[in-house]
């Protein structure tokens, strides 16, 4: 669960929203479409080479800007823009679970959210960008920390959501705790991630998840066309 405490620490770590050049000045939309590419760049350099071996001469090839242009958007140097990088990555965790992450509100979408998970974490096998990203950072970067809490805060109430969603519709107990069940679930598919990026093997919660699933919910199709039905869904409560 995620306290006051640490609230306080994502708004006194995390930066501006406000995005701004060298000079000081508001980023045009034209300059922030290009320090998006730029980001979007450096993160890519960044999956094929890891935060030790790439430099700014990698992400300036790969994003065909010069060395000026590169600091006029990331004055601090490297280190901060791997922060926007951990940002851009930790955005990325939760676009790869949408729809269904946005609308777990029957038990198929649940079993359609889990498996987009599972595959996307076994896709991207023992390698994890932005944990990468957080170890080298560290807690003495200003707004590593703040970025990664404020991922699992998003992300708990995401899934709590979506249990309060089966509890108001008789799916579970009344008793059952949203919060509670979020952060387990939450912490048992870090430990799951921790377990694949130590062993490069994530098939085995799967299986277990198999096994213990209720038996008539074990002949449910595959995801097919199962996206596109979700996201009409959520479409039309919003």
């Amino acid at each position: 669960m995620i306290d006051a405490e640490i609230d306080a620490e994502i708004e006194a770590e995390a930066p501006t929203p406000v995005l701004r050049s060298a000079s000081g000045t508001a980023l045009t939309a034209k300059g922030r479409a290009t320090r998006a590419r730029i980001v979007e760049g450096a993160a890519e350099v960044l999956r094929e080479s890891g935060v030790e071996l790439a430099t700014l001469d990698d992400v300036m090839a790969r994003t065909h800007t010069s060395k000026s242009q590169l600091f006029h958007y990331f004055p601090a140097g490297k280190d901060e823009l791997l922060l926007a990088v951990a940002g851009y990555e930790a955005d990325r965790v939760l676009e790869h679970q949408e729809p269904y992450l946005g609308c777990l509100d029957t038990w198929e979408a649940w079993e359609r959210w889990r498996d987009a998970t599972v595959e996307r974490y076994e896709e991207q096998g023992d390698r994890c960008p932005l944990g990468t990203l957080s170890m080298y950072l560290g807690r003495s970067t200003p707004g590593a920390r703040a970025v990664v809490v404020a991922l699992l805060r998003q992300w708990q109430d995401a899934l709590a959501g979506g249990v309060r969603a089966q509890r108001e519709a008789g799916r579970l107990p009344a008793s059952v705790d949203a919060d509670e069940r979020a952060a387990a679930l939450l912490a048992a598919i870090q430990g799951g991630v921790g377990i694949l990026l130590a062993t490069g093997e994530a098939r085995a919660g799967h299986r277990l998840d198999q096994q213990h699933r209720p038996r008539h919910r074990r002949g449910l199709r595959r995801r097919g066309g199962a996206r596109d039905r979700v996201r009409a869904r959520c479409r039309a409560r919003g």
